[in-house]
C-alpha cells in the first residue's frame, strides 16, 4: 500500500508526536506533562552530533531566557512564554535528513525588524560567536 497523502514518513511521525504532546497535556492543562523531562528525552534520542548542539542551545536558552519554559513541540525542544506560546526551537538535521539542524522562532518572538527578517538559522557546529549570537537572539525573542 502506497501513501499518497504528500506527507513523508519522518512528517507523519512528527504530527504524531505532536498529538501525543497535546493529548499529554490534556484539557486546559489539567494533566500537563512534565516539559522538561519530555525535552531532555528528545535531546537524549538524537543523534551524537545533534545531541551536542541541542545540549548547547539548550543550556544557552535557559540561561538567556530563564523565564521561558521548555516542553516539546513536534517531537523538537521548544521554548514558550508566559502563555504557552512556542518563542524558539532547536529541529535537528536527523529528524528529516537535512544536512544542518535549525534554531527557529516562531510568531511570538519579538524579533520584528521592518518589514522582513529572519526567522531560522541553519546550525552546523558550536563556537563562542554562535552562542553568542544565539544568547542575544533568544534574549531579543523572548522580551
Amino acid at each position: 500500500m502506497t501513501e499518497s497523502d504528500g506527507f513523508s514518513a519522518e512528517e507523519r511521525a512528527a504530527m504524531k508526536q505532536r498529538a501525543a504532546e497535546l493529548r499529554a497535556e490534556g484539557k486546559k492543562g489539567a494533566k500537563k506533562a512534565d516539559g522538561l523531562q519530555q525535552l531532555l528525552d528528545a535531546i537524549a534520542a538524537m543523534g551524537p552530533d545533534d545531541r551536542a548542539l541541542a545540549e548547547r542551545v539548550h543550556v544557552t536558552v535557559t540561561a538567556a531566557a530563564p523565564q521561558l519554559m521548555p516542553k516539546t513541540w513536534y517531537g523538537f525542544p521548544a521554548y514558550t512564554d508566559a502563555a504557552g506560546k512556542v518563542v524558539v526551537f532547536f529541529q535537528h538535521a536527523g529528524k528529516f535528513k537535512y544536512r544542518y539542524a535549525t534554531l527557529g522562532f516562531q510568531d511570538s518572538a519579538a524579533l520584528d525588524d521592518g518589514e522582513m527578517w529572519p526567522v531560522a538559522y541553519a546550525l552546523t557546529a558550536w563556537s563562542p560567536d554562535v552562542e553568542k549570537r544565539i544568547t542575544d537572539l533568544v534574549r531579543t525573542a523572548a522580551s
